[in-house]
């Protein structure tokens, strides 16, 4: 399918304002009231929220175990203010007047009067049922309980509180005061009013929301899994990462998967002596190769943080997979890593999880650095025709059974039927 840039824009613009429409939802649905926000982890992903709101003009709780951790996380925020008020974009008095919204807090207790909550700790399915088990016990009636977490189960965390129908997903993106999409996660019992209140909360706090629905990594994430299992199967096939990232950066991307792993730092959800699924990963982070901030992880690190191919990496990877360094096509990586998010992305409107294929690009525009001059991942997948997604998908799936093709794009590369006009029934918890 050929389009123009003034097509693409266009419904890039379109899908934007779509997104806002959640389908089934009375316009007249009350909202609750919110005037008050407690936020749980002073963390990066924790301070960058609090800004939000305290951008625009709510009186934040912040709260963490120690006092150190709470101030070094205060710091931060006023660190971030300062560069922008140095920059030109306020004056001074704004940044003493947004610090001034801060409450710093050590506990949860002291949130209990606050119309919204949002947590925001380490990814530990434990921890998080901890953490809202004692808010379910200490929040004020109507209070919104809100989890940041980017993939896990949020009808499992809502389930300890008592009030399941109070319990949201609000998943920002980091670095959170930055960037502008917010996948807001309705569980099973996730009241409408909530809802309401937290699509609108995403427009006061200047970011672009997508209603989606609770499935291991969401729909962002969730499609990104896909991509980086299928860099990694190219690298053990002797496709080394520079190769793959390289081939990503052509497309349009800023950061491919290894150099995105780099930035993330690669001993996420790792520790010393661990064995996990990913034996390079763990043989570089033993090398204490942790990526950007260790100056070295896939890649070497210069003074400018400029990546640079390791040959390090170069014989761990042949250590461990046995495959010689091997040449691969552009074009073949990108089917091998992009074909799979599409196919993904199918198989989440086959499961309901998200309300319309247009959404999927949404939320890969604004939270993940698609390249707007291919308007995102559906919109792509009609560039390229279902035909040939298929055709790759049939391959991949071959090798492995997660990657076999989803029934729709079956159905699609046989009637020559458009990703972006896929209907199966919008969103369902």
């Amino acid at each position: 399918m050929n389009m123009t840039t003034e097509d693409i824009g266009a419904y890039i613009a379109a899908a934007g304002a779509k997104a806002w429409d959640v389908e089934g939802l009375d316009p007249a649905t009350p909202q609750r009231d919110i005037k008050t926000v407690g936020i749980i982890g002073a963390g990066t992903m924790g301070g960058g929220i609090a800004m939000n709101f305290a951008t625009a003009g709510f009186d934040v709780k912040i709260v963490e175990q120690k006092q150190d951790a709470l101030d070094r996380g205060l710091a931060v925020v006023r660190g971030n203010y300062q560069r922008s008020c140095d920059k030109g974009r306020f004056p001074q008095d704004e940044v003493e007047a947004r610090m001034g919204r801060f409450h710093g807090c050590l506990a949860i207790a002291d949130l209990a009067d606050c119309d919204l909550v949002i947590e925001a700790v380490f990814e530990n399915m434990d921890l998080k049922k901890t953490i809202f088990t004692e808010l379910g016990q200490v929040m004020k009636p109507g209070a919104i309980l809100a989890t940041n977490t980017s993939a896990l189960n949020i009808d499992e965390i809502a389930s300890v509180t008592g009030r399941p129908q109070d319990v949201i997903g609000l998943h920002f993106f980091s670095p959170a005061n930055v960037m502008k999409l917010l996948e807001i996660v309705r569980a099973k019992d996730t009241s409408d009013d909530v809802v309401a209140t937290s699509m609108a909360l995403a427009k006061t706090i200047n970011k672009i929301a997508t209603l989606v629905g609770v499935c291991p990594g969401f729909v962002g994430n969730r499609i990104l899994f896909a991509r980086q299992i299928q860099a990694n199967k190219l690298v053990y096939k002797g496709v080394l990462p520079w190769d793959v990232d390289a081939a990503l950066n052509a497309f349009g991307f800023k950061m491919g998967p290894f150099q995105m792993s780099d930035l993330a730092g690669l001993d996420i959800g790792w520790s010393k002596g661990a064995t996990t699924d990913n034996p390079i990963r763990d043989r570089l982070c033993e090398l204490d190769r942790r990526g950007q901030k260790t100056k070295a992880g896939f890649y070497d690190y210069d003074e400018n943080r400029r990546p640079i191919p390791s040959d390090v990496t170069t014989g761990i990877i042949n250590d461990i997979t046995g495959a010689d360094p091997t040449q691969m096509s552009s074009d073949d990586i990108l089917k091998a890593c992009i074909h799979p998010m599409i196919n993904e992305a199918v198989k989440i409107l086959e499961e309901n999880k998200a309300q319309r294929p247009s959404d999927i690009d949404v939320v890969w525009l604004n939270g993940y650095g698609w390249p707007p001059d291919t308007g995102g991942p559906m919109l792509y997948g009609d560039m390229v025709g279902a035909a040939a997604v298929l055709e790759t998908m049939e391959r991949l799936g071959a090798d492995d059974p997660a990657f076999a093709p989803a029934q729709t794009l079956k159905e699609l590369a046989a009637n020559d039927g458009k990703f972006t006009e896929i209907n199966t029934g919008g969103l369902k918890t």
